[in-house]
């Protein structure tokens, strides 16, 4: 197998459960896979269908999507074909009469395709290797994107008893995925189940306030990268894209409101390197398998973490660092609030609301935002300090005396004011209450003549805000479930106001400013690699990719690209040895990258190369 990974996808080495996963497939059985967005999922049903006689039969609802994952695996030297109603009904059958004469060894289909009686006739005559199905969460009334066409999907069993099935999705909680194996009927199918973790993200919140100058900031940084900006609505995305136009900015709007013809433009234009920035709403991405997207932006902040998940996974699929930036206010609260109250059903209505709030929780956190992600999807974090988000990069440095103050008497102030407003108010409001804001939902309850209104002055609302979370973290208040995020005195908070105990919390951070991190590199993804060369080597790929008609990353991805510029190699030998070169390519495109990367060399003078980069 691993010959067979390198000749065909120039890969010396598996991911993490790769290998297991394909024995599994190989000995015949059904597997059940949870691995993140740019974890390898595709690997885990290719290369065992290189290995096996027949036909592997890939089912995914990505229409979009299946062109370029055809090229990529033609590229790589793998027959492969799809099927959908993109294709004419003559070059259907062309495609049905290469799979009759065995050569085709791939074949992708979208689950409507599947449910015809015909085509499934067609498939029973032939040698089933292997089926796939794709973003299995699909199924599942209880995942965050059922989708109806995939409940036909329910019969493959019954149509294929002895072929091995794999279900396949980067986000499902448990009870989806319990719900996926009994859908999809799979025999004492093993789970495999990879770490959520991807330490490549950076995730970071940044404040939405003057949201539009931090956005221009932020892009500053990644002006040559492809970047995906995520907003509430059609509109936002027009007047979001139209303002970064005018700021000389390569951006296009994508929405569900666009024509299909409309949005295939805009997506082609974005896989092909033509537009750097996408500004889409959650009806962009599904069909997107770019991996060297560097910056996923969400200006307004997700319905779900399910979604976010999702959202961020498309950052960085190529393993490169890239960053995931969420802009959060608690006033946009108020568009998802206006959605979630239209929706009938009680239970499912309760349900949204717990999942917005799990949002909220994630973008108002004082500790390690990842080690809250992955727990969600019930996987722990070893450790307190993910070293990749935006609370745990500041702390790796050592906390001094000067770091902590005495958090005695604001917290007594805090709590009391908790107390006096019954627990039916959220944090900002508490906030307004303790510095005697004017506002008039203040004066509509008669709240001004509390005795706990105006009592403090020596703390922002920035501050005040930072403490109450923290007061949350340690357990003196919690927040309701409901949408309102009410704060709650705890047991702990209520003894801690009747005692005499101090309280010494972490310094506060100062009224945030935004500016860039200065841990992520925002220009060389990677280390160690000339940058000039690497640009020099887009460029030939870009070339190649035009005239393929395909995607720049079909031709090869960014890693193999600035491993490239990293180790120089001098001929087909050396050039074999970089890491996402096979045989196939290096027989395509080999000469090309040579040529590039031997005049490279003769134009900067070869000696002034580092020697110690050996193949």
């Amino acid at each position: 197998m691993k010959t067979l990974l390198k000749k065909y996808f120039g890969y010396d080495y598996f991911r993490p459960l790769q290998e297991e996963i394909i024995n599994r497939v190989l000995s015949g059985n059904d597997c059940f896979v949870l691995m993140p967005t740019g974890g390898g999922k595709s690997l885990c049903y290719q290369l065992p269908a290189l290995k096996m006689e027949g036909l592997a039969l890939v089912i995914s609802p990505l229409i979009a999507l299946m062109k370029d994952q055809v090229d990529a695996l033609r590229t790589c030297g793998v027959s492969a074909e799809f099927i959908n109603s993109a294709l004419s009904p003559k070059q259907i059958e062309e495609i049905c009469q290469r799979i009759k004469n065995n050569e085709v060894k791939i074949l992708y289909v979208a689950p409507e395709r599947f449910a015809l009686p015909g085509f499934q006739e067609f498939l029973k005559k032939l040698r089933v290797s292997l089926i796939a199905v794709d973003e299995a969460h699909c199924i599942s009334e209880w995942g965050h994107d059922f989708r109806p066409d995939y409940r036909c999907l329910n019969s493959l069993k019954e149509i294929f008893p002895d072929v091995p099935l794999l279900a396949l999705t980067a986000t499902a909680t448990k009870r989806v995925r319990e719900d996926i194996i009994n859908q999809l009927r799979l025999r004492d199918a093993e789970v495999f189940v990879s770490s959520f973790n991807r330490a490549n993200l950076h995730v970071r919140v940044i404040e939405k306030k003057q949201a539009f100058p931090k956005l221009i900031k932020l892009l500053e940084n990644y002006r040559n990268e492809p970047v995906i900006i995520y907003c509430f609505s059609r509109k936002e995305t027009e007047e979001i894209a139209e303002k970064l136009r005018s700021c000389r900015f390569m951006a296009q709007a994508y929405h569900a409101g666009l024509s299909a013809k409309e949005r295939n433009k805009v997506q082609e234009s974005f896989t092909r390197d033509e537009t750097r920035i996408i500004v889409a709403t959650i009806a962009f991405g599904m069909g997107i398998d770019k991996p060297d997207v560097r910056l996923v932006v969400h200006y307004t902040y997700p319905k779900t973490l399910e979604g976010y998940y999702q959202e961020i996974g498309r950052a960085g699929r190529d393993n490169l660092p890239s960053e995931c930036v969420l802009f959060y206010t608690y006033a946009d609260t108020r568009k998802h609030e206006f959605f979630i109250n239209k929706i009938e059903d009680d239970l499912l209505r309760k349900k949204a609301l717990e999942k917005l709030g799990c949002v909220m929780n994630y973008a108002e956190l004082s500790t390690c935002r990842k080690k809250y992600l992955l727990a969600y999807f019930n996987e722990e974090l070893s450790g307190d300090n993910c070293g990749s988000c935006d609370i745990c990069l500041p702390k790796q440095r050592v906390q001094k005396s000067t770091d902590f103050f005495d958090a005695t008497i604001i917290t007594k102030k805090i709590l009391s004011a908790v107390a006096r407003l019954k627990s039916r108010f959220g944090k900002n409001y508490v906030a307004d209450i303790l510095l005697g804001s004017n506002n008039e939902k203040i004066s509509i309850n008669g709240h001004g003549n509390l005795s706990v209104y105006g009592i403090v002055n020596d703390f922002s609302k920035v501050e005040l805000l930072q403490i109450i979370e923290n007061l949350v973290q340690i357990g003196y208040l919690a927040k309701s479930e409901d949408l309102c995020l009410a704060l709650i005195m705890t047991k702990t908070g209520a003894e801690f106001m009747r005692g005499s105990e101090k309280l010494i919390m972490p310094a506060l951070e100062p009224s945030k400013k935004y500016e860039p991190r200065k841990e992520l590199p925002t220009k060389n993804f990677g280390t160690g690699y000339d940058n000039d060369l690497f640009e020099k080597l887009r460029a030939v790929r870009k070339r190649l990719a035009d005239e393929m008609g395909a995607p720049p990353f079909v031709v090869f991805g960014n890693a193999p690209l600035q491993d490239m510029a990293r180790r120089y190699p001098k001929n087909e030998e050396e050039f074999l040895r970089i890491n996402g070169v096979g045989a196939v390519k290096l027989k395509q495109f080999g000469k090309y990258f040579l040529k590039a990367i031997n005049d490279f060399m003769k134009e900067n003078g070869a000696k002034d190369f580092n020697q110690n980069n050996e193949l």
